[in-house]
């Protein structure tokens, strides 16, 4: 029997820059192998193989995946056993707290030829500057995009009925957590989706997956979503539950979702570009536009929400489109690796760590 998959994003490509939350995900590991190396070097095939490994003899897996590469994975965690193997190369370096002791580094350059890449040297150093800037320029316009998007969210504001939408958060505090549990909550965040070459994805199925309850909250920017999720993870913390605090993978300031395992519920922010709707028993939906905003406040500003909305999407969509470029330029740049990889040492780096990895499946069962 196969264990359970949870897919999530940790590092995201967002307004505010690259954007790393994969400290609280690491806590509580016991052991951590952080792989070294340049792109195409094997990195997220090793993780994904050895992952697959472990999911098939029975044990929960997380992968968390790569915002800048669809198909790729930046690591993969086996909660249950403590241990975790990550991409530690630029962006999301990842700094040891207690090296050799918990932390490995591992070096998949050891299976590479340098002369057979020194020769390509110029190529290989044109290629990463032409990427760096793609990146900064679609962070750069996903900024003014954010610009645009307080545009949007300041004519709500100016609308919402701030008492009605306080009432609606205690509310919903009393119901999901009337009960405390007198334990230290693990608090994991995570993004709820990212900005991506192919555009925006997520893994809300995935996520809420096996719970009882999820809640769909509908409303526009500006409607009070985020803040409402925030207050519910404080509340969730303070009362001593697990939680999983899921940030906007555009802002991530804001607050997309949030999941209490313990309790079964999962609350989201379910409208573009993760919008969903109620298909099973134990959904339903908040509306806040329904419950906090003035009626009639999309008709009064019907023009400019319009002329706003084609703004953002593109800005959006240009922003996009640099990180696609990027990913165009990171392929040709990983082809010059792969001719210089000699890919049975990276195997055989990849058998020490599920050696490893067996080991300590083998003293926990003890």
């Amino acid at each position: 029997m196969t264990g359970k998959i949870l897919n999530y994003y940790a590092g995201g490509n967002t307004a505010r820059g690259f954007h790393n939350l994969f400290e609280s995900n690491l806590n509580g590991l016991e052991r951590l192998f952080i792989l070294k190396g340049g792109p195409g070097t094997g990195k997220s095939t090793l993780m994904k193989t050895i992952g697959q490994k472990w999911n098939d003899k029975g044990y929960d897996v997380e992968y968390i995946h790569c915002a800048s590469d669809n198909g790729s994975i930046d690591g993969v965690i086996l909660r249950d056993l403590k241990v975790g193997i990550v991409d530690g190369t630029s962006p999301h370096v990842i700094e040891p707290k207690a090296p050799g002791a918990v932390e490995e580094y591992v070096n998949l350059g050891e299976a590479w030829d340098s002369e057979q890449l020194s020769k390509n040297k110029k190529e290989i150093l044109h290629l990463c500057d032409e990427i760096s800037a793609d990146f900064q320029t679609a962070y750069s316009i996903f900024y003014e995009a954010l610009l645009v998007h307080d545009e949007w969210e300041k004519i709500y504001i100016e609308n919402m009925d701030y008492e009605k939408a306080n009432n609606l958060t205690d509310e919903l505090m009393h119901n999901f957590f009337s009960k405390k549990i007198n334990k230290q909550a693990n608090v994991y965040h995570r993004f709820l989706g990212a900005a991506t070459p192919l555009g925006a994805v997520d893994f809300v199925p995935n996520l809420t997956d096996g719970l009882k309850e999820r809640f769909f909250i509908k409303g526009r920017p500006g409607s009070g979503k985020s803040t409402l999720l925030k207050k519910l993870a404080a509340n969730a913390e303070a009362s001593g539950y697990d939680v999983e605090i899921y940030h906007c993978g555009f802002d991530p300031n804001s607050l997309d979702m949030v999941i209490v395992r313990e309790l079964g519920f999962a609350i989201f922010d379910s409208t573009a570009p993760h919008e969903y709707f109620p298909e099973r028993s134990g959904d339903s939906i908040i509306d806040m536009y329904e419950k906090t905003i003035a009626p009639g406040t999309d008709e009064k500003h019907l023009d400019d929400l319009r002329e706003i909305s084609n703004r953002y999407s593109e800005k959006m969509k240009e922003a996009i489109s640099f990180l696609a470029e990027a990913k165009r330029k990171h392929d040709e740049l990983e082809a010059y690796y792969v001719k210089a990889m000699n890919f049975s040492k990276v195997e055989a780096i990849q058998n020490q760590i599920d050696q490893e990895i067996g080991r300590l499946a083998t003293t926990k069962q003890k």
